[in-house]
């Protein structure tokens, strides 16, 4: 949401793809990217509507997602989805930090849904962030690589006298299939412990659905269970097993995070806020962020503006 006026206005970004504009994937340069953005965008909090890995090759600095830094190296492999809020990777000295490598940027209904990627794809709790070590670095850096040759392919001269007129159909579904080995990869990659989206199945995923339609309607989890028609019992045993957290601790974590993107990227009133979350009182919202976060929503607001 852009706010004239607001220090940490956030740049809504939709997906578009100068090249080919009907296909649903885009692999470029970071540098590239850097070209493309207006400066503006560049120094601002952005929200992409689609997926966005960057593979990290040369140079460093650090960035935030969703209030969360991480150190930028390469190696380093970033993962933004849709809906969380960035800001582009700043150097030592506040600007955009001086830096190489691949960036993959897919809409969602580009990516292919084997049940084995959807944590990838879907967990609001998966990480944002890795610093990859051997084997896993040359793994990556190996599935990007097959996906920019490919890529490349269909964004090159056209041929005058194609010997396949399926030929750029059948590329981009090669181009899902390769999205595809490279999210299993992004699957295999270490979570902090006590973290296994897998483990929680059918339940836990249907669980995020859920939680994602509709965390400001409710923070009952015996409610999230009956909708789905399971037991309170089965469901928190499916949350433990995924995240460590049960359903409860899931769905506050999710209200905060949405309560701290409102506070620090919006004007919007304190009780607007509490409102559209779900919060009967201002008071009680007050409370409960209190509670969460450590500080009051408008200590938050006041720190977070000053930062941006």
């Amino acid at each position: 949401m852009v706010i004239p006026g607001h220090e940490a206005e956030v740049v809504e970004i939709p997906y578009r793809n100068p090249a080919r504009p009907g296909v649903g994937l885009e692999v470029l340069g970071y540098g590239e990217l850097a070209r493309r953005l207006r400066p503006r965008v560049l120094a601002a909090p952005s929200r992409p509507d689609f997926h966005q890995f960057f593979h990290v090759t040369r140079g460093r600095g650090t960035a935030l997602i969703d209030f969360v830094r991480h150190p930028v190296a390469p190696g380093t492999l970033l993962h933004l989805r849709p809906g969380q809020v960035q800001r582009f990777p700043l150097g030592p000295d506040g600007r955009p930090a001086d830096l190489d490598g691949t960036l993959l940027l897919f809409t969602p209904a580009f990516a292919p849904r084997p049940a084995a990627v959807r944590v990838v794809l879907d967990d609001a709790f998966a990480p944002a962030a890795w610093s990859l070590e051997p084997p896993h670095r040359e793994g990556i850096a190996r599935a990007m690589a097959e996906i920019a040759a490919e890529y490349a392919l269909l964004t090159g001269p056209a041929d005058p006298e194609p010997r396949n007129p399926a030929e750029p159909a059948l590329t981009v579904e090669l181009l899902r299939q390769l999205l595809a080995a490279l999210l299993l990869r992004v699957a295999r990659l270490p979570r902090p412990p006590g973290s296994d989206p897998a483990a929680g199945g059918d339940v836990f995923r249907s669980f995020q659905r859920e939680l994602e339609r509709d965390f400001a309607a409710t923070r009952n989890a015996h409610e999230y269970a009956a909708r789905l028609g399971y037991s309170q019992k089965t469901l928190t045993r499916a949350c433990r097993a995924a995240t460590g957290r049960g359903p409860k601790e899931l769905i506050d974590a999710r209200v905060e995070l949405e309560a701290k993107r409102l506070l620090a990227h919006t004007e919007l009133p304190v009780a607007v806020i509490a409102r559209g979350l779900g919060f009967s009182e201002p008071t009680n919202f007050g409370k409960f962020f209190t509670r969460r976060a450590g500080l009051t929503p408008g200590a938050f607001r006041e720190r977070n503006a000053a930062a941006g």
